[in-house]
């Protein structure tokens, strides 16, 4: 038994040493390590060569083993939709049966133990959205019971990318996938049940979770399970920062049309807006995100803003300046009336009407302050109509297009 124990005691003191050399973060996979032996007393391994085959997966026979997964999200937050990224924190509790580990009661009066995560096997863990993950403890602790069931709890933040459908941008709605996968083992050898259990407390977010929800997808090549976010904008801030000056610049022109068409402020004032409008509109493009397919609905709602305001515009620079041009002319072509000769009423005045006669200019200014006005609101109903209606199906990704196994498409 001398030289068993002093090959136990060699084995422990080489397997720390690999512990504090080579030990790294925990996403890069649990499953390649070194393993650090750090069993209780009452585990009775005859050989090394058992103290490694717990770090393999047990075996279930010919099913796979199930490991059952609870994914518990606590938070939600900075929500970017110009990067389509979205933050989140979850909980992983996993539970599995091995064993291997389960031990006699009645010899060992033990309710449960607490072991290394990486002193028995684990399934290792990859988000395939995953910009960067942060899993708050580097060395979680399973805890075994007697009958060898294992639990094991895992922390992370993570952001990831999310494919936001922004066509009724900002009341939008999207679906937000967080897909974790075990690169370590097939699906002949493992197998995920998921659950997922809301406890987010805070709703003073612009992003709100309305449903959570997961799945195992059918047809993979590795075990995998899936989380799925469906995120609602609350819409408060779009609606204050976007709509509300749109509208008010909008009814400010509509305003401008009831200034005579004489006025010389009238030019200065339609000109101001315009120019503010670019302004805001120039913002308004960086604030807006944009997608190679069904871009949000509001893109094009205040292009046509752009190009109402450009019109009404270039119809008071026009018509004023027909105006003066008459009125230049009136002035300057007629001489003086013959002696003795009535000279009759001038051209502008109407007979038996006080004041002058409205130019064809000013009338057709009224005439298309009258059009401007129904087409701005045929325009409102109508993105109304589009807003409530209007469907859009985004282009399938390419991985979704050619599934595993298939030819690529040129």
């Amino acid at each position: 038994m001398q030289p068993l124990t002093m090959a136990l005691q060699l084995l422990l003191l080489h397997s720390a040493f690999l512990r504090l050399s080579s030990r790294g973060p925990l996403v890069q996979g649990r499953g390649f390590r070194s393993p650090t032996v750090a069993w209780p007393s009452f585990f009775d391994f005859s050989w090394p060569q058992e103290v490694q085959e717990t770090i393999q997966i047990p075996n279930n026979g010919s099913a796979p083993l199930l490991v059952d997964v609870q994914v518990f999200v606590s938070n939600v937050f900075n929500v970017d939709i110009l990067r389509y990224t979205v933050s989140s924190t979850l909980l992983l509790r996993l539970s599995w049966l091995d064993t291997r580990l389960a031990w006699n009661t009645s010899v060992h009066p033990r309710h449960a133990v607490t072991l290394p995560w990486d002193s028995l096997w684990t399934p290792g863990l990859t988000v395939q959205e995953a910009l960067w993950v942060d899993w708050q403890d580097q060395s979680p602790r399973a805890r075994v019971d007697p009958d060898g069931h294992v639990d094991l709890y895992l922390a992370l933040t993570t952001e990831t990318n999310c494919d936001f459908e922004l066509l009724h941008f900002p009341r939008d709605q999207s679906d937000c996938n967080l897909s974790f996968y075990a690169f370590s083992n097939t699906v002949l050898e493992l197998e995920f049940r998921a659950h997922a259990v809301n406890e987010i407390v805070s709703v003073k977010r612009e992003y709100v979770v309305r449903d959570l929800k997961t799945q195992v997808p059918p047809q993979q090549l590795v075990p995998c399970f899936q989380v799925t976010l469906r995120l609602q904008n609350t819409a408060l801030k779009a609606i204050i920062a976007l709509l509300v000056p749109g509208e008010a610049l909008l009814l400010a022109d509509m305003c401008g049309g009831l200034l005579p068409l004489r006025a010389t402020e009238r030019i200065a004032y339609k000109v101001t807006l315009l120019l503010g409008y670019l302004v805001f509109h120039s913002s308004l493009v960086q604030a807006l995100p944009s997608s190679s397919s069904c871009n949000p609905l509001l893109i094009y709602y205040f292009t046509v803003l752009l190009l109402l305001l450009f019109t009404s515009t270039m119809e008071t620079v026009l018509l004023a300046a027909l105006l003066a041009r008459g009125n230049h002319r009136a002035q300057s072509s007629p001489g003086p009336a013959p002696r003795g000769e009535d000279p009759g009423p001038h051209p502008e005045e109407a007979p038996g009407v006080n004041g002058p006669r409205r130019s064809w200019p000013e009338a057709a200014d009224r005439i298309f302050f009258l059009a401007y006005v129904v087409g701005i609101a045929c325009s409102q109903f109508s993105f109304i109509g589009f807003w409530m209606w209007a469907t859009c199906k985004s282009e399938p990704a390419p991985g979704e297009v050619i599934p595993h196994g298939g030819q690529p498409r040129l």
